[in-house]
């Protein structure tokens, strides 16, 4: 029986394995799967996801969505051992599973983490301040993103079946998208295990996963504006793919992270001996070995000063040879496990066959069968395996064109000498556009003369030296905090990026209106919307009872020299401005001595804080604050504080509420302008 699909919340076979692909073991050749998708109501699967998975998750907040995030990776991390020993299956050692089961339920975490904390508990995201079309602030203009209104599709590919899918299904989750998964063929089996894991959990909302474990022929045909494609694969299948009729025309959201000729320059200050040179080696021999150089961020060209070619090749066949066990994943001491099938050993081996044509040198390793070990501990060749052992060229010329666009999909780097700075970022740039870059220096003007010049050929740089080698995650380890993607050939897109990525998968549209409407729409008080001012404090209300526009007015208070003398004696703060008549109005900012904006802004706190116990919990902070009017002694100040935004936390009793602060003198001019941050409790 073919590996079933989850499509429209039910599992579903196709009725015959006739024309099935056969997954078969990477170690030992034996028959996994069988993979096919014929005869799967794509169509019908687009369209639930449209109506279905649209509605469930356009009933939850951001805050809600990513509670779920939450609970979604905790049931993953009691399951995750079932993963493991799936992975073993596709080649994967302990390592390399930790690395893409672990990696993809950390990007769930952090989602749910940086929603709840950088996005509102609203299914609005409003970009940046209002701006003022109207003198008298009876119009505005206001940036909001909502979500896309039709399904993320999200083709994968076969080297990290569950992160691959989960850091593409977290950030759109969070937006609210539905999401179609298309997994790589020969590891659909683990991404299929880890959806099994997620419907089983019950958490998932009606329509908001589907999977389809096989081809999807046709697919494209029935997309249409509002929906989004999330590629991961070759070069060559995202610009088909990007040709489409849906995507040219039909206004389908196209993202690619496609191939990509990582570069890692060693710079010439790390010299043998040295923690640099040391890190640097690590590092490239780990982006060798681990998932056996089958990640799209892994090293592919080290570039490396001339003088220092035949130190690092020595260094890294020393490594190679104290750290390295090839075989089979289970088997005890292997740290490197084969390709993921023999097919594509094939491919990797005919890649370096047109490098080495090139006039590659091969430096480490061969084209042969290696000895493994084998899934019972004994040595030999496992002619069944889709072994490679780690593999490095060197080129005498480093600007030969191959050795910056052959991708030996799999243990293979070229070593590269570089003469200046300048060229080894000329070098980089040969590239074409990569995910990552990294270099290892502890020269301050080289790392800026580098990172300057490359920059824009680069999603990521990395810099390791001697402060953060220990801590360093890694030349191919993304963070779901930071953008994954590069320009050019590595695909233009951003899989992961914080909530760059859930944005990814919105609209921003700029809407004009009244402060009244602005605020309806976005569920953030405008100025010179309607305020209430009648009843209870503000502050005697919990969330229960608080509602956007609730505000009080302070009665004014004056200010005398007095005053500013005592709070710069108090505080310290003799700054010439507050203390000092003739210099102070000599500064052209002042018409002499003026008060403290501290001052001021520790007045207003009394001026509108209500005293007593109560829903008011704590002060959080204060934000945006911005001194307007300068302050004399004998003016006046009042102040007016409005709820501006209202945040319930969803898994405690308390929310944060976030209130407009203006500081206004007796011409009701404004003094200054802040946010004030509290929690409230929820009753």
């Amino acid at each position: 029986m073919s590996l079933p699909s989850y499509l429209r919340d039910q599992w579903w076979s196709p009725a015959s394995d006739e024309g099935a692909a056969e997954v078969r073991d990477a170690s030992t050749g034996e028959l996994v799967a069988r993979v096919s998708a014929d005869g799967a109501d794509l169509a019908g699967a687009l369209e639930y996801a449209r109506t279905v998975g649209q509605a469930s998750l356009g009933e939850l907040t951001f805050h809600q969505r990513a509670v779920l995030l939450k609970r979604m990776a905790q049931v993953l991390t009691e399951r995750k051992q079932e993963l493991y020993d799936l992975s073993a299956r596709a080649g994967a050692t302990r390592t390399d599973a930790w690395i893409d089961v672990d990696g993809g339920i950390g990007a769930l975490f952090t989602y749910s983490s940086k929603g709840r904390r950088e996005l509102p508990n609203a299914q609005v995201v409003v970009d940046g301040p209002a701006e003022s079309l109207a003198k008298d602030g009876s119009f505005l203009g206001q940036h909001i993103f909502t979500r896309l209104p039709g399904v993320a599709v999200q083709i994968n590919a076969f080297n990290f079946p569950v992160w691959g899918l989960l850091e593409k299904f977290a950030p759109s989750f969070l937006a609210g998208m539905p999401t179609l998964a298309k997994p790589a063929t020969p590891t659909a089996y683990v991404a299929e295990a880890m959806v099994r894991i997620l419907v089983e959990s019950g958490l998932l909302p009606a329509g908001s996963l589907q999977l389809v474990s096989g081809s999807v022929t046709g697919l494209f045909d029935h997309l249409r504006l509002g929906d989004l494609v999330a590629f991961t694969g070759s070069a060559s299948t995202a610009e088909r793919l990007r040709a489409h009729d849906s995507v040219q025309t039909g206004g389908v959201r196209f993202t690619s992270e496609t191939d990509s000729i990582n570069a890692s320059v060693l710079g010439p200050d790390a010299l043998p001996g040295t923690p640099e040179f040391d890190a640097y080696v690590k590092q490239l021999v780990v982006e060798l070995t681990a998932k056996a150089g089958q990640k799209c961020t892994a090293i592919r060209r080290a570039i490396v000063p001339a003088a220092a070619v035949d130190d690092l090749l020595a260094a890294v066949r020393s490594r190679i040879e104290e750290r390295v066990v090839v075989g089979d994943p289970r088997a005890e001491g292997v740290t490197m496990g084969p390709l993921a099938s023999r097919e594509q050993r094939a491919e990797v081996l005919r890649q370096v066959a047109r490098l080495v044509a090139a006039g590659g040198e091969l430096a480490i390793g061969g084209l042969d069968q290696p000895s493994v070990t084998r899934g019972d501990g004994t040595l030999g060749v496992e002619p069944e395996g889709a072994f490679v052992a780690p593999i490095v060229l060197r080129f005498a010329d480093a600007r030969t064109p191959e050795a910056h666009t052959v991708e030996a999909f799999g243990p293979v780097a070229a070593v590269l000498p570089y003469g200046s700075a300048a060229e080894a970022a000329q070098l980089v740039a040969l590239g074409g556009g990569s995910l990552v870059t990294s270099a290892a220096t502890h020269d301050p003007a080289f790392a800026r003369e580098l990172v300057l010049a490359t920059a824009a050929y680069n999603g990521r740089i990395l810099l390791l030296d001697r402060d953060d080698a220990r801590t360093s995650t890694g030349h191919g380890s993304p963070m779901p905090h930071l953008v994954h993607g590069g320009p050019g050939r590595a695909g233009g897109g951003e899989e992961l990026g914080g909530i760059r990525a859930v944005l990814n998968h919105m609209q921003r549209t700029a809407i004009q209106g009244s402060p009244d409407l602005l605020t309806a729409i976005t569920g953030v008080w405008h100025e010179g919307a309607a305020a209430e001012t009648d009843g209870p404090h503000p502050f005697r209300k919990s969330l229960a009872t608080l509602r956007i526009g609730d505000q009080v007015q302070s009665e004014p208070r004056r200010v005398t020299l007095d005053d500013i003398e005592t709070f710069a004696t108090f505080t310290g703060d003799t700054f010439y401005a507050h203390m000092d008549e003739e210099a102070a109005a000599a500064n052209p900012f002042f018409p002499g001595r003026v008060a403290h904006g501290y001052l001021l802004v520790s007045w207003a706190a009394g001026l509108f804080v209500d005293p007593a116990p109560g829903p008011v919990l704590a002060n959080s902070g204060l934000e945006n604050l911005r001194f307007v009017t300068p302050v004399s002694p004998g003016d006046s100040i009042r102040v007016a504080l409005t709820a501006k935004q209202i945040t319930p936390r969803e898994t405690e009793d308390y929310g944060e509420v976030r209130w407009d602060a203006r500081i206004l003198n007796q011409k009701d001019e404004l003094v200054a302008s802040y946010d004030v941050l509290t929690l409230v409790a929820k009753e």
